[in-house]
């Protein structure tokens, strides 16, 4: 056979297609959505025809890479389990990828209001067990909700994008991360 079995080119479809996210969500680490596709093709290792016949278009590629990074913090989220005094370290963490991430913000901005409403409420919903917990145990403020979270992106986002030169923008994001963190958090005495 020419192409191996059937079974073999999917396993090398899901191959391509994982290292076309993987080398996307680290473009969009660098920030510039504008050269993305053949930038993309290129780090992944696999032809730009490869790369469209996965994603036919640049939303088709921000909606797998965001689903990608959603994977990874209901996974994160998930792991806290027992452990609700690590909240802060999860959502530092998932703010931190967001700055690091400007790029795909961008990208994500130019779809459709439904989708990104529909990750919006799958972010949120990752953090919900994580969050109440915390509450519970008295790691974060009585009164923090969802919504809460959800204007904190807002924040970090608006600050993130305030200058256009990206060291100032990310070390500005940085010092909100640390300034919001410190008014959500508390210590729980040992």
């Amino acid at each position: 056979m020419l192409y191996g079995t059937p079974t073999a080119r999917r396993r090398d479809a899901q191959r391509n297609r994982a290292a076309i996210v993987l080398a996307a969500s680290e473009v969009l680490t660098e920030g510039d959505p504008v050269s993305l596709m053949p930038e993309i093709a290129r780090r992944a290792g696999v032809g730009q025809a490869t790369l469209y016949r996965h994603f036919p278009d640049r939303h088709a590629l921000t909606a797998a890479v965001i689903e990608h990074q959603l994977e990874r913090l209901e996974q994160a989220a998930a792991s806290l389990g027992p452990h609700p005094e690590h909240f802060r370290q999860l959502l530092r963490s998932v703010l931190h990828t967001q700055i690091a991430m400007r790029g795909l913000v961008v990208l994500i901005r130019r779809l459709d209001p439904a989708t990104q409403n529909r990750f919006r409420q799958r972010a949120l919903t990752a953090f919900d067990a994580p969050m109440r917990q915390a509450r519970e145990h008295g790691h974060v403020r009585a009164d923090l909700v969802p919504d809460d979270l959800a204007l904190l992106f807002t924040m970090v986002q608006g600050v993130a994008e305030a200058t256009a030169d990206a060291a100032a923008a990310r070390a500005a994001a940085d010092r909100s991360v640390d300034l919001m963190l410190d008014g959500i958090c508390r210590v729980v005495p040992g």
